[in-house]
């Protein structure tokens, strides 16, 4: 359960600029919504954000029984609920129902809600275009069944978390208004094309956690989406999905039973910034497979069956961080991660883990790491048979 000071704390950091990719986003955390920027957490934009002690809160009479209703978040959680309550304010900007029993989301069960909400609060009207969070949430209940025009009067809606329900498909007729929906963690085996059909704004999908096999995408199943996130971790995929939207910064494949990286399979996201392929069992990465990657920071390949470093590290000019951890890496070239020549690499690594590999660490020049800033960012040793 989210305390409430911690909702409301959600829906003040919520008044700043729409999304834009700044670092990454952290989906580790299954507990809750929130979001953190890793790389910029204490240097995020708060400009124009309001202190919520310095806010005259607003009131309103309509809050549903056992409920906790402040500054027009409904919190109604771990109460136990069959079904949406009844008399929840329409001036609702959060509602929590996560950890109940709720097991279908009915026609009406929102009706009256379409302005979930404009505004967190009366903030100055300077304020008004920086529209408060707009989220429902439904985590750990044990919804299987979802009227198709259940979502229909939430037309501002922004955030929906359906994590952690018995979903055997992504809910029907979504608002078109979604920036984020996190569905991990049910029972969804097939996608669909155009189940996200008009979803114009949306850029972050969270589906790990689903008995989701390369089989179960249909064609054009993320056709007109713009994402910059994307999860589908811990799932049934065998290899990288195809025709995944090209705009991705993120893409988090980790805990799959993936066993190799072909060239074309990574042809079309050159935008990526950070690629998680983490507990898998790749073998091999073919040659050339990672130079369509210009833009690549971060490279997960830890946890796999790797027995050399992948070829290709040296021409990442951006890449700062590389796990190559627990694999069956028995040799480390001169020339595997840096470039030849000073002047090449425009950012220097600040992380290489090839730990829990069969590397005799002493035989490893220390050339091998001329463009690593820091000795200490270098994670050797601790191999066990």
């Amino acid at each position: 359960m989210w305390p409430l000071w911690r909702l409301v704390s959600l829906l003040a950091l919520s008044q700043a600029l729409p999304f834009e990719q700044r670092g990454f986003w952290d989906f580790t955390l299954d507990d809750g919504p929130f979001m953190m920027n890793d790389e910029e957490a204490s240097g995020a934009d708060t400009s124009g954000v309001l202190d919520p002690d310095s806010v005259t809160p607003t009131y309103s009479a309509m809050c549903p029984f056992g409920c906790h209703c402040h500054l027009r978040v409904v919190q109604c959680s771990d109460l136990g609920l069959k079904s949406v309550p009844k008399e929840i304010s329409p001036d609702t900007t959060l509602l929590d129902l996560q950890n109940n029993d709720i097991s279908e989301l009915r026609k009406d069960d929102f009706k009256g809600l379409q302005h979930l909400y404009v505004r967190s609060w009366e903030e100055p009207a300077g304020l008004q275009q920086r529209a408060g969070v707009r989220a429902l949430v439904l985590v750990n209940n044990k919804i299987s069944k979802i009227h198709e025009k259940a979502f229909s009067p939430l037309r501002k809606l922004q955030k929906l978390y359906i994590s952690k329900n018995h979903l055997v498909e992504i809910p029907p007729n979504l608002p078109s208004s979604l920036v984020e929906l996190r569905i991990h963690d049910n029972r969804i085996r097939k996608v669909p094309k155009g189940v996200f059909s008009g979803l114009r704004n949306m850029n972050c999908i969270e589906m790990g956690g689903n008995p989701l096999e390369n089989s179960g995408f249909e064609p054009g199943a993320f056709d007109g989406l713009k994402l910059n996130y994307l999860r589908i971790s811990e799932a049934k995929l065998t290899g990288i999905p195809k025709d995944l939207p090209e705009t991705l910064n993120e893409l988090h494949l980790d805990h799959n039973k993936i066993q190799a990286i072909e060239l074309e399979d990574l042809l079309r996201y050159s935008k990526l910034y950070r690629l998680g392929l983490g507990h898998n069992q790749i073998r091999m990465i073919e040659n050339g497979s990672l130079s369509f990657l210009p833009t690549l920071r971060e490279l997960h390949l830890d946890n796999n069956k790797l027995a050399r470093v992948p070829s290709g590290l040296p021409d990442l000019k951006l890449l700062q961080v590389v796990y190559l951890h627990s694999n069956n890496i028995t040799k480390v070239g001169v020339n595997d991660f840096c470039p030849m020549g000073f002047g090449v690499k425009r950012a220097y690594y600040n992380g290489i883990s090839l730990f829990n590999n069969p590397v005799p660490y002493w035989e490893v020049q220390p050339a091998t790491f001329r463009c690593v800033t820091d000795r200490l960012a270098i994670q050797f040793g601790n191999y066990k048979k």
